[in-house]
Order: C-alpha cells, then sequence, then structure tokens
C-alpha cells in the first residue's frame, strides 16, 4: 500500500522538482545576444544588410586568420549553447536555441567542411556591401558616402584576399564572377558618381579612391579570365555525403533527400495532370475548330500549345519594369477585395537588377534587414543583357510573359516574399535570433504557395493558372534536378531535357537555371520542400477547423 502511495505521489514529486530547477532564460538570452554582437562584428556587411549600421565603414576579412577565429569562435558558442537545458527555457527561447545551435552548426560545417572559400570566387563579391549603401536612405548622405569611401578603399585588400584564398574553383563558379565584376566596375565607374555628387567635400577622395578599385577590379578579372580561368578545373558537384549534410542545414527539415525525391516525381506527374486539365479550357477558348478527339490524343502538345499562345503575350525590354509595378497594383488590390492577409504598409519598389547581382536569377525581392527601420523593399527584376541575340531575348520573354509576369510578382512581391518579411520584421522577442537566422524554406515556401493561393482565388483568370502551374512545375524539378546533378552526375543534356519537355521551360530559362543548379547546391530544393510543409501546415488546420 506504501508502494502504490509512492506511485501516486511520483508525478507530483516530479512536477515540483522540475519547477524547482531555475530558468535558464537569462543565461541563454546573454549567450545569444554576445553571438549576435560577434557575428556582427566579424560581418560588416552582414550587419549592414541586417540593418545594424555600427560597421558600415568596413568591408569583410576573408584572411585565412579570420576564417580561423570565426570557425573558432562558433565552436566556442555550440560548446557554451551545450550547457544550457532546452527544457528551462521559455517557449520563444526554446524555439530560438534549437534555431541559434542548427545555425551555429550550419556554419561550422561550411567553414570547416565546404571550405567555400577555397573554391568560390563569388564569395568575395564586394558589390553587395557598396550597394547597399546607397540603396536605401537609412542615414544622411553624408554619414553614408563617408562609409562608401571607406568600403571603396578596402576593395584590393579583399581581391587580394580572394587570390590567396581560391585554390582549384568550378569554371562555372569563375566565369559568373567574371560577369559580377565587370558588373561591380560598372557600377563603381558609372553609378556611384551621381550620389557622391551630393556630397561635394567627398569628391576628391572619392575620385582617389574610386581608380584604385577600378584599377584593381581591372586587374583581378583579368586574373580571373587569364590564370584562374585555366586553372578552374574544380567539381562544382557537391557529393552525396556533403550534399546530404548540406541539405539538412538548408532546408531544417525531417525529409531526407530520398523521400524528397520519390515525392517530387509523384507530384510531376500530378501536376502535369492537373495542368493538362487547365489547358483543355484555354485550348478550346483559342482554338475553338478543334476537335475533343484531337485535344485527348496528346496531352503534352495541348499544353505546350498552350504555352506557347499565352507566350505571344509578352513583355518587352522597354515596357517590363511598368508592367510590373502594375502587376504589383494589381495583386494588392485583388488580396485587398478578398482580404486573403493583412496587407503591410511598407512601400515596395521595383527596380532594375544591379548588373553585379546578375547571372544567378531573374528576380528577387530585397526586403530591408529585421533591424532597419522605414526603409523601402525592393522587387528587382533583371533585364536581357544588351549582348545577348534577338533569339535569346525573345525565348526569355516567351518565358516570363505577361501572365507569368503576374505569377512572379506574387511569389517576390505580393503576398509573397515582401508580405511574408514585412510581418516577419515585426516579430518581437526576448533575442533577435529568429529575426537574424530566418528559415530560407519558408521564405520560399511561402512565396510558392502565395501563387497557389491567389490562383485558387481566381487571380488573372486560367491564363494565370497556367504560368501557376508551370511554376509549380519548376518547383518540383528544381528539387530533382538539384539532388541529381549534385549527387548522381545528371547531365546537362538530361536537365535540360527534364526542364524543357516535362516542365514546358523556354531554352533560354533552362539554361539559365542548369547554371544557377550549378552555382547553388540545395538552395532549388528549398522551394519544394517549403511548399510541401506550408501546405502541410494548411492541412493541418483545416483538418482541425473541419475543412
Amino acid at each position: 500500500m506504501k508502494k502504490f502511495g509512492l506511485l501516486i505521489m511520483l508525478p507530483v514529486l516530479l512536477v515540483l522538482f522540475s519547477c524547482s530547477e531555475p530558468a535558464q532564460d537569462p543565461q541563454f538570452e546573454s549567450l545569444a545576444n554576445h553571438y549576435i554582437e560577434a557575428v556582427l562584428k566579424s560581418n560588416p556587411e552582414f550587419a549592414t544588410y541586417l540593418g545594424d549600421h555600427r560597421f558600415d565603414h568596413l568591408m569583410n576579412d576573408y584572411s585565412a586568420e579570420a576564417v580561423g577565429q570565426a570557425l573558432a569562435m562558433n565552436r566556442a558558442y555550440l560548446d557554451s549553447l551545450r550547457q544550457l537545458d532546452p527544457a528551462r527555457l521559455s517557449e520563444v527561447n526554446r524555439i530560438d536555441y534549437q534555431i541559434l545551435r542548427h545555425n551555429i552548426k550550419a556554419t561550422i560545417f561550411s567553414l570547416d567542411t565546404l571550405r567555400e572559400h577555397e573554391w568560390n570566387p563569388l564569395y568575395y563579391n564586394v558589390g553587395n556591401g557598396l550597394y547597399m549603401l546607397i540603396a536605401r536612405e537609412f542615414a544622411p548622405m553624408e554619414v553614408r558616402m563617408k562609409n562608401l569611401v571607406s568600403r571603396l578603399r578596402a576593395v584590393p585588400n579583399v581581391l587580394d584576399q580572394c587570390k590567396i584564398n581560391l585554390l582549384n574553383p568550378p569554371k562555372v563558379y569563375t566565369e559568373t564572377a567574371i560577369l559580377q565584376n565587370k558588373g561591380n566596375i560598372s557600377m563603381i565607374r558609372d553609378q556611384l558618381p551621381e550620389f557622391i555628387a551630393q556630397t561635394p567635400a567627398l569628391q576628391a577622395e572619392f575620385d582617389s579612391v574610386q581608380a584604385i578599385a577600378v584599377e584593381a577590379l581591372e586587374f583581378y578579372v583579368a586574373w580571373l579570365e587569364g590564370e584562374m580561368l585555366g586553372q578552374s578545373n574544380g567539381d562544382f558537384r557537391l557529393g552525396d555525403a556533403n550534399y546530404r549534410k548540406k541539405l539538412a542545414y538548408a532546408l531544417e527539415s525531417d525529409y531526407q533527400k530520398e523521400v524528397i525525391l520519390e515525392r517530387a516525381e509523384q507530384d510531376l506527374a500530378e501536376t502535369q495532370e492537373v495542368m493538362y486539365q487547365t489547358a483543355r479550357e484555354l485550348y478550346q477558348k483559342y482554338f475553338p475548330n478543334i476537335s475533343e478527339k484531337e485535344i485527348s490524343q496528346d496531352r503534352a502538345y495541348v499544353i505546350k500549345t498552350v504555352l506557347d499562345r499565352l507566350a505571344q503575350d509578352q513583355p518587352t525590354s522597354a515596357n517590363i519594369f511598368e508592367l510590373a509595378r502594375k502587376s504589383v497594383e494589381e495583386c494588392t488590390e485583388f488580396v485587398r477585395i478578398h482580404d486573403l492577409v493583412t496587407l503591410p504598409e511598407e512601400p515596395l519598389e521595383v527596380i532594375v537588377m544591379p548588373e553585379f547581382r546578375r547571372g544567378f536569377s531573374v528576380a528577387y525581392c530585397d526586403a530591408p534587414g529585421p533591424l532597419e527601420k522605414n526603409a523601402k523593399t525592393f522587387y528587382a527584376i533583371s533585364p536581357t543583357p544588351k549582348d545577348w541575340s534577338a533569339e535569346r531575348t525573345a525565348s526569355f520573354y516567351r518565358e516570363y510573359n505577361i501572365y507569368m509576369l503576374h505569377d512572379l510578382s506574387i511569389h517576390e512581391g505580393t503576398p509573397g516574399h515582401y508580405l511574408q518579411l514585412a510581418h516577419a520584421n515585426k516579430f518581437k522577442a526576448p533575442t533577435n535570433v529568429r529575426a537574424i537566422f530566418g528559415s530560407g524554406t519558408f521564405v520560399e515556401g511561402w512565396g510558392t504557395y502565395a501563387e497557389q493561393l491567389m490562383a485558387e482565388f481566381g487571380f488573372g483568370g486560367p491564363e494565370v493558372r497556367m504560368q501557376q502551374l508551370k511554376m509549380r512545375l519548376r518547383l518540383i524539378i528544381n528539387a530533382i534536378i538539384d539532388q541529381k546533378i549534385h549527387t548522381a552526375g545528371m547531365t546537362r543534356e538530361a536537365a535540360m531535357d527534364m526542364m524543357m519537355n516535362q516542365g514546358f521551360q523556354e531554352e533560354g530559362e533552362a539554361a539559365g537555371k542548369w547554371r544557377r543548379a550549378c552555382l547553388s547546391s540545395t538552395q532549388l530544393s528549398t522551394y519544394y520542400v517549403g511548399n510541401l510543409e506550408v501546405n502541410d501546415i494548411r492541412q493541418a488546420y483545416e483538418d482541425k477547423m473541419g475543412g
């Protein structure tokens, strides 16, 4: 009987014991804040991006000593984190503990195992640190230009560190670095003077450092085009072991690569079927004299024919930015009318993508950092380069036709990245862990879910729905080729065939995606996995609420 009584009392004793354990929130918050401060000090360009402008006069240090110090620092903070018990933290801090630990482990993996500073020349792009000082009016012009001059002065040192560190980069990385650094020269030579002209007191100093920076970049580009391109024989394929580890850090998900591939291949077939049913409606609209028998015979032909017809309604380099602005306005008004989600008040501006950022993707959303106050978000679109042939330019605008432009504006603007990041920046917690170390998987998952949601509510009719489904095919194929390229030796020909014949992409788009897949192992999988998980959340909510 006494034993039975003890058993009854045991849960109560355990609860009382656990309650007596002191909370460790102060220790965690102190550790997290110290870590963030160390990261910002050692990564001044990252600090600028986030909206902390104490280090705007500095460029990142890529020396071997700095890399070693960063690795040691992250290992030390990881050891300190392990001394804390997450169970003794508040719910918010418990989540941030997991995020911080994950980020530190990912950084250690990047510095110690991947060692991109030894084979990735894109790592050393000086353009970002300069451009961020002119893109937003976060401080008086004189302050920003003084810091710009300081950063320009540091450009030759960054390039020297690159030359010391780089060993054997993959050819595609060197080729892209050449393209981007020619863009850097153009920005420094052609764009920066109009800003510095507003601060005459700095003109002479700017002229001096501008000449030095341009000369250093010209020598650097010549070095890349000559000596480095000649020895760029590295393999851009990550390999199964490193890909598997990097994928886990990139996704922060329970999905394993084998499950992702299986789900993606299943969803590919299902999405193609939905796309065919949507295409049937449009086929009958645009080609009313075709019989039902002909429509049913070749599904791929029906889809391709409809997409080709929609591709005829395309923008030009002269009007694409005005069309993008109007598209954002239409998307925003549609969200407001249908009350889909609370709209942010922060301004959104459509801009031409800076040259030094081109060669990676066709568009991006550049939201202000979580530490920035009252700043604009930019929706950047890359125009066709001047050296493209007429045929390649036409292919680009067939892919990014009027209806696809709507889908792109949804993804990058409203209710996609712009809206989600604006809301995310309003989140408050005891530390800035969650604000600074966000989830790329959720960001892209929300962006692709936004496309799906708008199409479900009828935005743009079946024409935009076709483009949304085409984009869904793209995100599915992104995950497939990302994995197969880096772990299974998928060739350019096989990847191009899948993108063009199963994803109905234009050749120019597929070629650009091949390059991006080579340059960004695991990132292309974030779209599909993020979309899966956002839809999982929606399904769980619908199940709970009864549909």
